[in-house]
């Protein structure tokens, strides 16, 4: 499953510069899949819909910071945990039950998002 942060969410910002798949946007600001990742030209996403990896995506929310959950890996192959979740003081970086997946999808959209 991916991370998401509630509407608890302060703003402190201490998140986005732990996720290792620059996931995490404050809110506002567009997102791109290339950021954070070794994506570029175009990248087939949402099974099969294909993007320019560089080209900004709407947000997520407008008040308060945001993951993206197709980026969101929890960490898996980088951590031992989400380090968004270790790092929130007000504890709003939590489990998205709208997003499940397995530790082997977690590694392979990790894969994916770092090619080697």
């Amino acid at each position: 499953m991916a991370i998401m942060i509630t509407d608890e969410c302060i703003n402190c910002g201490a998140c986005e510069p732990e996720c290792p798949n620059n996931a995490i946007y404050e809110g506002g600001a567009n997102w791109r899949w290339a950021d954070g990742t070794t994506l570029k030209g175009t990248v087939d996403v949402d099974g099969g819909k294909q993007v320019d990896a560089t080209a900004p995506q709407t947000p997520v929310s407008d008040e308060y910071y945001y993951i993206v959950s197709d980026k969101c890996t929890e960490c898996v192959g980088f951590h031992e945990e989400p380090q968004c979740a270790a790092v929130c003081p007000v504890d709003c970086c939590v489990d998205d039950p709208d997003y499940r997946e397995t530790q082997e999808r977690l590694l392979q959209k990790k894969d994916w998002l770092h090619v080697a």
